[in-house]
């Protein structure tokens, strides 16, 4: 298992960070952290990548103990913080070559491929520049570089011991359309060959890149399953919305078979929701036959992930 924690309880003085949250993360998977400002995102990601310690439960990241093994856990993990702490006045080849220096003299050992150390190190940066579409940008200084290069910058540095597993925080934040874009399909071709766990409050984030989300509310993990069943878990999710040829009594449209509520959106266009998994449509059908009505349209309604977010959420 890439990641696995187990009861995870963080308190700072009087409150309740996280509160017994547990889950595991499969090799290969790309797992979206949901949650509102303050859910308790950034404290899961530090405890993970040994940061800061639990109250009390335990994890493990490639079956290594955050506790007892951390340096061999930081040795598995890239980790790109919130605030994405660079050198501005470092150039990004030089920058990212004084971080592979820390990370060599740390003990961390690269695939040299017969190479000597040099050429493999000049390897490893090029590779990186490489993937996170920096060659153009190398020889400027940080400083001088856009937020999305900025972000390009920190995961290029996450990814230059050739991690297990990358561990992203709010990689998306403040970038503006096209550079979210390109940081999106930058992380869905990372997360083809690594474990990538990324915590963001923007729901069209997950259903882009994810497989799997956990959603965390107050410290508590409220949902945890995959994108496309999320969906589904909302006990407003059975919806159907129905257009006549002409002006309906909604009071009739109350007493079909299996409809719970319905909403009036016009004289001829309503919004029904059915009970449990129930599917009305043929009902509905049957219904306008009967009362010699012509349906324009009739579909059901999938919710999108950010109005199951809202009301999983809400207070």
């Amino acid at each position: 298992m890439s990641i696995k924690a187990n009861s995870i309880t963080k308190i700072y003085g009087k409150q309740k960070a996280l509160d017994a949250v547990s889950f595991e993360i499969k090799p290969g998977e790309v797992v979206g952290l949901l949650g509102p400002n303050g859910a308790g995102k950034s404290t899961i990601m530090k405890i993970l990548t040994c940061f800061i310690p639990p109250t009390s439960g335990d994890a493990t990241v490639c079956d290594y103990d955050i506790l007892e093994q951390s340096i061999e856990v930081r040795k598995k993990v890239g980790y790109l913080p919130e605030n994405n702490p660079l050198y501005l006045d470092l150039y990004v080849e030089e920058f990212l070559t004084f971080i592979d220096g820390i990370l060599t003299s740390s003990g961390i050992q690269y695939p040299s491929s017969g190479k000597n150390r040099t050429t493999a190190r000049k390897s490893r940066i090029a590779g990186v520049i490489d993937l996170t579409g920096l060659q153009s940008e190398k020889h400027k200084k940080i400083g001088a570089l856009s937020k999305g290069y900025r972000q390009r910058v920190g995961l290029a540095q996450a990814l230059l011991h050739d991690p297990e597993v990358l561990i992203l925080d709010e990689p998306t934040s403040g970038l503006d359309p096209n550079q979210l874009l390109e940081i999106r399909a930058l992380i869905k071709t990372i997360g083809r060959e690594k474990t990538v766990m990324l915590s963001t409050h923007i729901m069209q984030e997950v259903e882009a890149i994810c497989d799997r989300a956990i959603i965390i509310h107050k410290g508590k993990i409220v949902a945890d399953d995959s994108t496309k069943n999320l969906h589904q878990i909302s006990s407003a999710a059975n919806v159907v919305k129905v257009e006549f040829s002409s002006a309906v009594d909604a009071r009739l449209l109350a007493a079909i078979n299996g409809v719970k509520s319905v909403k009036e959106v016009s004289p001829v266009s309503f919004q029904l929701t059915a009970q449990s998994s129930y599917d009305i449509r043929p009902d509905v059908f049957r219904f306008a036959v009967e009362h010699q009505l012509t349906v324009l349209a009739l579909q059901k309604e999938e919710l999108r992930l950010e109005e199951v977010f809202q009301e999983l959420t809400k207070d």
